[in-house]
């Protein structure tokens, strides 16, 4: 599985939901690759990833990609990241 972490920039905060992301997904016992990336880059990355995980405000600057994208209200939040990435790949 591919999943890209994005924000405005792709220098802090998508690190920061990254490492997170990957924590939550060590907990679930998935295996996945995970990719910090800025708003540009993402749109390219996300047509090969199967989960983009962001914040509101960026949901439209993505646009239509095929990959789902899940909104991430607090990326300090591993229980939260956990929850919405278990419920996405459901």
């Amino acid at each position: 599985m591919k999943i890209i972490t994005v924000c405005g920039m792709g220098i802090g905060t998508s690190v920061l939901l990254k490492m997170n992301a990957e924590k939550a997904l060590r907990a679930l016992d998935v295996d996945a690759d995970v990719e910090a990336a800025d708003i540009g880059t993402a749109r390219g990355a996300a047509r090969t990833a199967e989960l983009v995980l962001t914040s509101e405000d960026l949901v439209e600057e993505l646009g239509q990609v095929p990959a789902k994208v899940v909104v991430i209200d607090n990326f300090t939040n591993v229980a939260e990241i956990q929850q919405k990435i278990q419920d996405s790949i459901a």
